[in-house]
């Protein structure tokens, strides 16, 4: 995610619909089962009342059960360093930082930041995001790196760092292009040598950049539709470009899947005039001018001159590392949101299922539920083409004795949704995967505080997502036990029957972040859950990912002022919880301003690789290189210096 922006970032709601808010359906199932009333309290009571996963195998000492830990390091300490901490009995090396040199023709990267857009285009590009490892041939120690560069970091108007001393004064259509070749994605031939240490094989052909103009394929139901037909493609399926690429997911036919966020942030007019349709309020064009100004010279990017281009973003997609010559493939199917990551689950009968999160305030959570199935070795070309788009509304319905509310999966399908039938906006599919947020607000979908990323646990199939804050209610009510939702929650849910197919699920909350340091009244709530101490405290949980054995690893990407409401929480980090005991225990810290974000692991899971996103985003860092230098978003290798598994 990206919160930078004074125009519509995440922090800025679009929907004005009645739609029912997370935090009532809370409020109704904590009430019902007595918790507020019983004076036991929110934090401890309701969120230990009963692990929804499995329970862990106990050692038996007597009358005494004591629950096994799947947590094998001991917890570090908050920092505040503009520098990186990690846990004793672990090493973190920093890898391929903006501007690495991606090719052997390419040139090194400029200290002052005065390459040109050709030389960003053959460089690894700007603020790292999603990512994944692709090994070759089962490989833990070669494979295909493929990660995310989300945006590059704007203020006030200007670029940060992205063109050095010169910022955007004055703006040209080279820096433009230099702008739109730091987006995207980059593949990237890595290979560990004898004495450990990780290379990119320079002179590999899978190396490639990914940017904001590299031609696509728009496929899938609204491939061809009158609304994502442009002047340039009237055909309504080739589109130049991804960008503002979050988080991601990965298929398991071994292909990438990048994930478009806020791609709003980058259409605006030179006209000014206001002419924005709802839809495109909705999504949160600018009304005029951008921060990004590619407008001024990409037309494009001017929604009065191609008022469709817009609808041509927000995607998800496909992208193949192992073929260079693909196209990447934008998959309508799975819906038009600001897609944070998406996670594929196996449904009972092999269908492919996908899990999402719109990254806004007010805004829902997704699945695809795919009509074919999957066969290892089988045609997977088109198998997330077709099938059925569901939005999630909670409730505070009865559930067993660990599970707080149920839940039921809303299909935006005029076949299967009649209220969606009836609404004139929607003459077809295709309107309805344009305009995937106003078909879910028609639907009645359930308001939530900015969806993050959604994990799957690897052994019972639960589905964890991360709540990141929601600091725009100020005005405490019945409907919200904890107004100012400025820390944010982990939610989980169990599909009926354990089908990721299924139309209804049981829902509880895993952990909600709090300060026990700065709020010592548990039954406040602002203390978190009873998971939360002054040893593992933080807020904005935001990446989320599950390892091979289990292990939930929490990243963040909050406030780091260390003061006022987040005294004692440091800079972002990486922590990890036991699904089944609940504990969690801070692991990573990163340097000053950075977004910890990204997670994936070598096949043997000793090695393990994220990202550190826009170090010194208010200027105050100078990682990695130190001294005066400007700070550069890299990922991390972080090894076991025993080479075992990481957190074993």
């Amino acid at each position: 995610m990206q919160k930078y922006y004074a125009l519509d970032s995440e922090d800025l709601p679009t929907n004005t619909s009645e739609n029912q808010h997370f935090q009532d359906v809370v409020a109704r199932a904590s009430s019902r089962r007595g918790f507020l009333k019983s004076g036991i309290g929110l934090s401890a009571a309701l969120f230990l009342a009963g692990p929804l996963v499995a329970r862990a195998k106990s050692e038996d000492k007597g009358d005494t059960k004591q629950p096994a830990t799947l947590l094998g390091f001991n917890a570090i300490p908050i920092s505040t360093d503009d520098t990186i901490k990690i846990a004793a009995g672990y090493t973190a090396a920093v890898f391929a930082p903006w501007g690495t040199p991606l090719f052997a023709n390419a040139s090194e990267w400029q200290p002052d930041a005065s390459d040109d857009s050709a030389a960003q285009a053959l460089q690894v590009g700007d603020n790292h995001d999603g990512i994944h490892f692709f090994p070759i041939d089962g490989s833990s120690t070669e494979g295909l790196l493929v990660l995310n560069h989300e945006y590059t970091t704007v203020e006030n108007g200007d670029y940060t760092w992205l063109f050095g001393a010169n910022g955007s004064k004055p703006w040209t259509a080279e820096k433009t292009e230099k702008a739109m070749n730091a987006h995207g994605v980059s593949i990237i031939h890595v290979l560990r040598d004898a004495a450990g240490k990780w290379e990119i094989k320079l002179d590999s052909h899978y190396n490639r950049r990914i940017t904001a103009s590299t031609p696509m394929d728009l496929t899938g139901p609204a491939a061809g539709s009158e609304l994502l037909k442009t002047k340039a493609d009237p055909t309504g399926t080739r589109v130049l470009g991804t960008f503002n690429n979050c988080g991601n997911g990965w298929t398991p036919w071994n292909t990438y899947l990048s994930c478009e966020e806020n791609f709003n942030n980058y259409f605006g007019t030179t006209s000014g005039n206001d002419s924005r349709t709802a839809a495109q309020k909705r999504y949160g064009l600018a009304a005029n001018s951008t921060e990004y100004r590619w407008e001024e010279f990409v037309d494009r990017f001017d929604y009065a001159k191609e008022p469709n281009e817009s609808n041509r973003h927000g995607w998800i997609v496909e992208i193949d590392p192992f073929d260079p010559a693909s196209r990447p493939k934008k998959r309508t199917a799975l819906g038009r949101i600001k897609h944070e990551n998406a996670a594929y689950a196996l449904s009972a009968d092999k269908r492919i299922v996908v899990y999402m999160g719109d990254d806004q305030r007010d805004d829902y959570l997704y699945k695809f539920v795919s009509d074919g199935v999957y066969r290892e070795g089988g045609d997977t070309s088109a198998l997330l083409d077709a099938g059925r788009l569901y939005v999630a509304r909670f409730g505070d319905g009865k559930a067993n004795g660990d599970f707080m509310g149920t839940g039921v999966w809303i299909p935006l399908d005029k076949a299967a949704n009649a209220k969606l039938a009836k609404d004139p906006r929607f003459g077809n599919q295709a309107a309805i995967l344009v305009n995937t947020r106003l078909a879910a607000d028609a639907a009645g979908a359930t308001k939530m505080d900015r969806p993050e990323w959604v994990s799957v646990h690897p052994g019972n199939g639960d589905v964890y997502v991360a709540l990141t804050n929601n600091d725009k209610r100020t005005t405490p009510d019945a409907a919200n036990p904890r107004a100012r939702n400025i820390y944010g929650q982990i939610v989980r849910w169990r599909e009926t029957g354990g089908d990721a197919a299924a139309t209804t699920f049981e829902w509880d909350i895993f952990a909600l972040a709090g300060n026990p340091k700065k709020h010592t009244n548990r039954d406040d709530l602002m203390s978190g859950s009873a998971n939360i101490t002054v040893d593992n405290t933080f807020n904005s949980p935001d990446g989320l990912a599950f390892d091979r054995a289990g292990r939930l690893w929490i990243q963040t990407d909050g406030k780091y002022s260390n003061s006022g409401d987040y005294e004692g929480q440091g800079n972002n980090q990486m922590l990890c919880a036991d699904p089944t005991s609940k504990e969690i225990r801070r692991f990573f810290v990163g340097p000053k301003e950075c977004e910890v974000t990204g997670i994936t692991f070598t096949p043997d899971s000793k090695t393990m690789f994220i990202n550190i996103q826009h170090p010194g985003e208010s200027g105050n860092s100078h990682w990695p290189d130190g001294g005066s230098s400007i700070p550069r978003s890299s990922t991390i290798i972080i090894t076991k210096d025993d080479g075992g598994i990481i957190g074993s």
